[in-house]
């Protein structure tokens, strides 16, 4: 299956960075409309000026395995982020401006490195405050030959009108879908408006890409595919996302149901997150899960009971497996 900006070419990937570009000045990119003029330098709340910052890339083994596979996911940690955290554990990178900077064709010479490793797909962890570098570095590694699935990774603040520059470009969007309650979003992200926006960006991903699509290696070629974090005392209110899932976008929506959950960061100053999650936690949202019909996804291994380091590397299929 022919990658969906493979389809579009060179020269509307490079018209789309174009207009994606003028966004960054005064930068209107995410959520935050900073204001500030990326392109003269200037950082706003992502930290990030013209050039995209890349903390590190390469092959993972780690994701959900439609990302994984068996050779590894071609991921790509850019550093800053929209949202503030407390728990974050890429708290290194994505709060502070660490890594190199990155011209487009350095940018696209890293996804032709990571095809050529024999990775499943590039994977774009944190995108949303560098889409017009990546749409750049796309026009050019696509011209050099780039044929590999692009996942869009994100926290899932991304703005409907950005994503609109990258509908028929992006394969398989992972959005978060952290929060169902605007005052802890408010408290724990730093992003009041994270409920509203991200609802709103997720119904715009399943409209560009649907349901998701495995070849007949069990690799993820096209979709989405939500990741929820459960966090103590339903600080998240994941079950009330779930509901929004099944009732807003699909009951067909593979959803990550993410137990790893760690008192990182700036965690353990807030009591309601200063623990790993309990099976009974994680056990509610499956339920709620099976009563709204969502059936397709995954599920990881709880925490250990006395507090050791997660265990939980096995990620096992729901009731009826992801449809090819």
């Amino acid at each position: 299956m022919k990658p969906a900006y493979a389809q579009l070419g060179a020269d509307e990937l490079r018209r789309r960075a174009l207009l994606a570009r003028r966004l960054l000045s005064p930068c209107e990119l995410c959520p935050r409309h900073c204001g500030v003029d990326r392109l003269s330098g200037e950082t706003g709340y992502c930290l990030t000026g013209a050039p995209a910052r890349v903390y590190s890339y390469l092959s993972h083994h780690g994701e959900e395995p439609p990302i994984s596979g068996r050779r590894g996911s071609g991921t790509v940690f850019f550093s800053g982020c929209s949202l503030r955290c407390v728990y974050c554990q890429n708290c290194e990178f994505s709060q502070n401006p660490v890594g190199d900077e990155f011209s487009g064709e350095d940018l696209a010479g890293v996804f032709l490195s990571l095809q050529e490793a024999g990775c499943h797909n590039v994977n774009l962890v944190t995108p949303t405050h560098v889409v017009p570098q990546i749409l750049e570095a796309l026009a050019l590694a696509c011209e050099r030959g780039l044929n590999l699935p692009l996942v869009y990774n994100t926290s899932g603040y991304d703005l409907v009108e950005t994503l609109r520059l990258l509908d028929g470009v992006v394969d398989v969007y992972m959005p978060d879908m952290r929060y169902s309650d605007p005052a802890a979003a408010a408290m724990y992200s730093d992003g009041a408006d994270y409920v509203e926006v991200n609802r709103a960006a997720v119904v715009e991903m399943h409209r560009q890409v649907g349901d998701l699509m495995l070849d007949s290696d069990g690799v993820a070629v096209r979709g989405l595919l939500v990741r929820l974090l459960v966090l103590p005392n339903g600080t998240a209110g994941t079950e009330e996302t779930v509901g929004f899932i099944a009732s807003k976008i699909s009951r067909n929506t593979s959803v990550s149901l993410m137990s790893q959950y760690q008192p990182l960061h700036k965690a353990p100053a807030h009591p309601e997150l200063a623990r790993r999650i309990t099976p009974a936690e994680y056990d509610k949202v499956i339920c709620v899960m099976e009563e709204e019909g969502i059936v397709n996804g995954f599920l990881q291994g709880y925490p250990h009971a006395d507090g050791s380091p997660y265990a939980g590397t096995r990620i096992r299929p729901t009731t009826r497996r992801l449809k090819a």
